[in-house]
Order: structure tokens, then sequence, then C-alpha cells
């Protein structure tokens, strides 16, 4: 099941103001690209928690695609377009060039604005300003990195995102603890949205990024919630006898995949959420979990026991055509995960005691191993097709790394307090 084989240990734990953590890119930097930000310009002695441009250095550098100079290194620090020397960047080796400031308005707000420059070409690419609160800075800047990615890449920004965790503590006093989390992406701006003495596990974001499905114990068996990010209602979707779990929503946010035992072996059944009715999907006796919907909502990729050892399988919601086997190389290829514009599937492939995350080509079948183990699991795709997300050990400690989906890019994230587990990143922020 998913609540049980997805054990993803997520890094981005943070205290009420600032987040604990700890990145070290471990492989790729040669290959990004070469990016100065330079330090936004105040109009105020006194300033926020929140240094835009230090935000937007850290986003584009774990982004795996840019290299910004570090501050120290900047030849200048041009504010206005007119003092930019552009020979002078090109020298040092600058493709882009960032400036920008943040002016105190006498309201209380912020004015946020950037300009970005194609040093080759020695002008300006895009611009804009923004109004922001002090609470709201934060968001301000990922915003800019997202501009910034996408404007160099061509590829959709995700920075400007959130991640849903599950953080437990163990205390010889006063026993576990687990909390259900929503931070951003770089782990600042944490907010509980549960804390119970039972687990917590599988969050799963509605299509819409407003609300949260997840299995609770808090009753002493699992049962299906789904929570509303900003109001923190909450509704009991899924109580059957046995299990409850893995859910997964349906492109159009209508439907809840899910994992219920009720009738026997667990199998995966489909629970429409406007009238509760439910309809099961899968007939085997093996063990059929760990949904994931297809993009287009035509389809649905799952693990199965049905060949004797857990293999992935695609099944259409539409006609009567038997699951088609997807993978067969490894004894053991569990935990699917499809990018967003669904031509990749990334999963934990298994081989004797070694696990380690591959990524198939969904059109050819070809795949990959982008990881080397011993113990990868539990991936995750970035909203942006770009990276994916996985737990890992090292010196037997849990730690969450990344990996660009060409194999290139390798990043280590590691927390100082606590074990957080089960992460799942937004696919909008709404």
């Amino acid at each position: 099941m998913k609540q049980i084989l997805a054990s993803l240990i997520l890094v981005f734990f943070a205290s009420t103001s600032h987040a604990v953590l700890k990145i070290d890119i471990t492989q790729g930097l040669e290959g990004a690209l070469p990016i100065a930000v330079v330090p936004f310009q105040w109009n105020t002695k006194k300033l926020p928690d929140a240094d835009v441009s230090a935000i937007v250095v850290s986003d584009l550098a774990r982004s795996g695609k840019f290299s910004p100079m570090a501050e120290k290194d900047l030849l200048s620090h041009p504010q206005q377009p007119k003092d930019i020397n552009f020979k002078t960047w090109r020298v040092a080796g600058m493709d882009h060039l960032v400036i920008g400031s943040v002016n105190l308005q006498p309201d209380g707000r912020y004015q946020v604005k950037f300009r970005l420059f194609d040093v080759l070409k020695g002008q300006q690419v895009v611009g804009y300003s923004f109004f922001a609160t002090k609470k709201t800075l934060r968001t301000i800047a990922h915003q800019i990195s997202d501009y910034i990615f996408t404007q160099i890449t061509g590829l959709p920004g995700a920075f400007n995102t959130r991640i849903a965790y599950v953080t437990v503590q163990h205390n010889t006093k006063t026993g576990m603890v687990s909390r259900l989390k929503v931070a951003d992406t770089d782990g600042y701006n944490p907010q509980t949205l549960l804390t119970s003495d039972q687990p917590i596990m599988s969050p799963a974001w509605s299509p819409d990024g407003s609300q949260l499905a997840y299995v609770s114990f808090e009753k002493g068996h699992a049962e299906i919630y789904i929570q509303n990010i900003h109001s923190g209602v909450r509704t009991l979707v899924s109580s059957y006898p046995g299990l409850n779990g893995a859910p997964a929503w349906s492109p159009d946010g209508k439907q809840l995949a899910i994992t219920l035992s009720k009738d026997g072996n667990p199998e995966i059944y489909i629970l429409t959420l406007a009238n509760k009715l439910l309809r099961r999907f899968t007939h085997q006796w093996a063990i059929d979990t760990e949904a994931v919907w297809t993009p287009d909502g035509k389809s649905i990729i799952f693990t199965s026991g049905r060949s004797g050892k857990p293999q992935l399988y695609i099944k259409s919601l539409t006609g009567k055509q038997s699951p088609r086997r997807l993978t067969f190389a490894g004894n053991y290829n569990a935990s699917a995960s499809i990018s967003p514009d669904g031509k990749l599937l990334a999963y934990v492939q298994g081989k004797g005691n070694i696990y380690r995350i591959a990524l198939m080509t969904l059109k050819t079948g070809n795949y990959q191993l982008l990881t080397q183990g011993p113990l990868d699991e539990s991936p995750e795709f970035a909203p942006n097709n770009s990276m994916v997300l996985f737990a890992s050990q090292e010196n037997k400690h849990a730690v969450l790394a990344a990996v660009s989906v060409d194999g290139k890019f390798r990043q280590r994230l590691a927390f100082s307090e606590g074990d957080v587990r089960d992460p799942a990143w937004a696919p909008v922020r709404d």
C-alpha cells in the first residue's frame, strides 16, 4: 500500500519562521547556466526576514539549471539599467543578469521590482513590478524565480508551490506525535493542519492545490479524510472495515482512487466525491495498490503482486481490457509517479537488496536508472517535470535527495530535527 510502501523522508522541516534545512549540490553544477543576481536595493534600513534577492539565488541554485555567481564575486552592483556594463559581465562569463529593488510604501506594503537582462544581447528580456506585504514577500520572491526560470529555460517554474508532509516525533514520556504540515518548497512558512498521537500517512494534493486527502489512524484504524488547506475544514470520505489507503486525486478533482480491503485482499476502488459512489476498479487475488492517474484521466497506473512480485501495470478506466504490465526488469517495481506531462514514469526498482529510482519513457518502454541506491524509494515528480525527489539513506541517516530527469544534476537535502515522511508536491498554488 502507498502509505506503507512510500515512506519518503522530507527534509523541508521548518520552525515557525525559519527552515532547518541543509542543501548540498553533489553533481551537475558544471553544466548549469551562469547568472548574476545583484542584491536588490532597499529604501529602508530595517529589513524584513525575507531577503528577496537571496531567495531568488537560492531557488535558482537548487533547481539544478543555474549556477548563480557568489555575492562576493559580483563585479559591480548596478541598480538601474544605465549602470550595467554588459561587456564586463560578458567577459566574466555571465549569460544573464538580474537587478531589482524593494521600496517600502507609505501604506506599509512593499513594491518589488526586478529586471532580467540577456548579457550577450545587452538588453532586457523581462521585468515586472509587484506589491507585497511583509507576510507575502517570500511568495513574491518565488514568483520572480519562476519568471526567470521560465523565461530562460522555457519550462514552467515550480518555486512558488508548496509541499505537504508528515512529521513524526518519538518521546519516551508522551509516545509518538504525528503532524500533517504544509510549507513552501524551501521549507519556510510551515502550517500544521493536524496533530495526532496516531499515524498520519499518504497526503495527496487536489489538482487545484486547495485540499489534501490523507490517511489517519486517529480512531484506531485507517480512514481517509479530505481537508481544506485554508479553512481547516475536513471531511471523512472512507472508513470501510479493513484497509483504507493510498488516496490519489483524478485530474479533474472529482474522484479519488483509493485502496480498500473491505471485500478481502487490497484492491483499487474509484470514489466519486459528489455522491460517494464507490466503484471497484481492480479484481485480482493479489494486492493491487498505489494508484496513479494519467494526466488525461483515462487510465490508472498501479502496483500489483499478480505476477508474484510487485510490478507496475496500467489499466484504462473505460472498456474491459485487462491491465497491461509496464515493468519487467528487476523483481520489484513499485511506487510509481507519473510526470505532469504524462511522458515519464518514475518508480522504485529493486534487485536483490538494492533499491534505486528508475525512469521510464512511457511511449517506448525504455528506462534508465537515475540513482545508485542501496535504499532509494518513493519518487515524486516536481510539477514542472524537471526533477524527481526521492527518499534515501546516507550514513544511517534518512535524507531526501533530488535528481534531474536527465540524471546530470543531483542534490542532497538533510534536516536537523525529527523524522519527516510522506511528502506530496502541490501541482499549483491556489
